[in-house]
């Protein structure tokens, strides 16, 4: 088995001892203070717009169903090109986007519908970053400060939370929202500056380099493979359901349940952020006695006591700590439920299957907004409040059977495969897009022991799957019982060479307790078999009839 040497631990800050870390990371709080303020001028807006509560909702659901819809594309995309233009470019047309709110607002030429397009178009740029932005952090610290790395991003943006909705409450009562969105503008400015500052470190080319739609397939490929991954996914899609109806609906709670106005909004804003930060700040203690599945279900619970208290329009007294309540409840589920699904992420894959997880949770966000409004507009804000958390409250309980996954595998890659076998000058003759591969494994099982040897050998085509195979079986030999077959087709020789990089000591381990079935002399063939079609000739002569 694969072994590891301790390290101790570094401090929750040692990351910003790297200083390029340290600047994209005061960059980006600050142009999530911008976003935020964009957000609370928007919904804010909505409600002058409109009186319809569906259409209230709609500006959350048009910002996140964006990311749904072009998640995948966007882990993509964040694979195969230069991330620190791509962010570059991304942010530019984010400031492009609040420059016209800007603008329109100033001439008072905003509807509900431009509100709700722009939404959309932000929420464009949104997908297209969020993956890019989690996809560097590798990029700019050791190894040793990673986990660090990724609690300070989640750190800065509830820092981020409990300011920018506040300020933009603010400046929204006191100077309009054209000058909310100017003051958005001006951050982007500061986030575009610290990408033109880094200097990233050019990457050698790779032979092997994916392109746009192989990337795509096989990050399709390893999301539908990976059992444990669907297990994150399904838990993280009902929760955020359920709970995307607080937040959808958090504008007409300062409205007509607590009678405020804009800058109430973005105080109430505010507390979630500031509760989120400080339940990032006890969770190390909660995590000692409970494990994720209690902490997502003790976030479940504590979400909906929240959203059925709202309901009976409290006083801004109490309303205050009961967001603070679900600021802590929310960075609870964030953090557990994205952490799960980080432990068990490959690198190569990593992006993409974290676009995944985008999509899932943006996805039930978006759905979730749309759901909650329609049922506000329907039965009144209160009733769609206790509904909701209700649903919560039952689909947690039952889901808390669905144990989410430790991640202690390791998952690092084992290159322990070795290069095909290939007779003189094949090398020279095989181009990377020849396709299908068909690979055979043959193992010599007795047959005493063949049964153990099929149940493990069904365990390890997950993995095969997951790695960049499209198909996968086991055969057995009529002239011979004792010869099993274990094959399975990659769609090209490119990308079985990937493949070879891509197995993790975790699965590189299971092939090891496999082959210790096997009794022949020798270990077991491995053979290489590459589709052959017509000759060119051939194929372009008509069919005869």
């Amino acid at each position: 088995m694969t072994s590891t040497t301790a390290k101790p631990a570094a401090g929750s800050f040692a990351p910003l001892a790297q200083p390029t870390f340290a600047i994209l990371w005061v960059a980006t709080i600050l142009g999530n203070i911008g976003s935020f303020m964009r957000d609370v001028a928007s919904a804010w807006l909505a409600t002058d717009l409109s009186t319809s509560p569906a259409a209230v909702a709609m500006i959350q659901a048009a910002a996140t169903l964006p990311v749904f819809l072009l998640a995948i594309p966007a882990g993509v995309l964040s694979d195969i090109l230069d991330r620190r233009r791509f962010l570059i470019v991304i942010q530019i047309g984010l400031a492009f986007v609040s420059g016209t709110l800007m603008l329109l607002a100033w001439r008072g030429s905003l509807t509900i519908e431009l509100l709700i397009g722009l939404a959309f178009v932000g929420g464009i740029g949104a997908a297209m970053m969020g993956p890019t932005w989690q996809s560097i952090v590798p990029e700019l610290v050791p190894p040793s400060t990673l986990r660090q790395a990724v609690a300070l991003n989640a750190l800065g943006v509830n820092i981020a939370r409990a300011i920018g909705p506040a300020t933009g409450g603010l400046l929204l009562a006191a100077f309009g929202a054209s000058a909310t969105y100017g003051a958005d503008l001006a951050s982007y400015l500061f986030v575009i500056a610290a990408l033109v500052w880094w200097r990233r470190p050019v990457q050698p080319p790779d032979p092997l380099r994916e392109h746009f739609f192989s990337a795509f397939r096989a990050g399709l490929r390893f999301t539908r493979a990976h059992s444990k991954l669907h297990i994150v996914l399904i838990r993280a899609a009902v929760h955020f359901a359920f709970g995307s109806s607080v937040w959808a609906l958090l504008p007409l709670v300062a409205k007509q349940l607590l009678h405020g106005g804009a800058g109430l909004y973005g105080v109430l804003l505010g507390a979630v952020g500031a509760g989120a930060i400080a339940g990032a700040l006890v969770m190390p203690s909660l995590q000692k006695r409970l494990d994720g599945d209690g902490m997502v279900l003790l976030s479940a619970l504590v979400t909906a006591a929240v959203m059925a208290a709202l309901s009976f329009a409290p006083p801004i007294w109490l309303a205050l700590p009961l967001l603070l309540l679900l600021g802590a409840a929310w960075i609870t589920a964030l953090t557990t439920l994205g952490g799960a699904a980080q432990a068990i992420l490959p690198n190569w894959v990593r992006g993409r299957a974290l676009a995944v997880y985008q999509m899932v949770f943006n996805g039930a966000m978006a759905g979730g907004s749309l759901l909650w409004g329609f049922v506000a507009q329907a039965l009144g804000t209160p009733h769609a409040l206790l509904i909701a958390g209700i649903g919560l409250v039952i689909a947690a309980t039952l889901l808390h059977r669905l144990r989410l996954p430790r991640g202690e595998e390791d998952l690092g890659p084992a290159q322990h495969w070795p290069e095909p076998e290939m007779a003189d000058g094949m090398a020279d003759r095989i181009t990377h897009d020849r396709g299908p591969v068909m690979i055979l494994i043959e193992y010599c099982i007795p047959h005493a022991h063949r049964n153990d040897f099929l149940r493990a050998v069904h365990k390890l085509s997950e993995e095969r799957l997951r790695d960049g195979a499209f198909n996968w079986g086991v055969m057995e030999d009529p002239a011979d019982p004792e010869l099993l077959t274990e094959w399975f087709l990659v769609e090209s020789w490119a990308e079985h060479l990937r493949q070879h990089r891509r197995v993790p000591n975790a699965d590189a381990d299971l092939q090891r307790d496999i082959v210790r079935f096997h009794t022949g002399t020798e270990p077991p063939r491995v053979r290489h078999l590459l589709g052959v079609g017509l000759p060119r000739d051939e194929r372009a002569k008509p069919a005869r009839h």
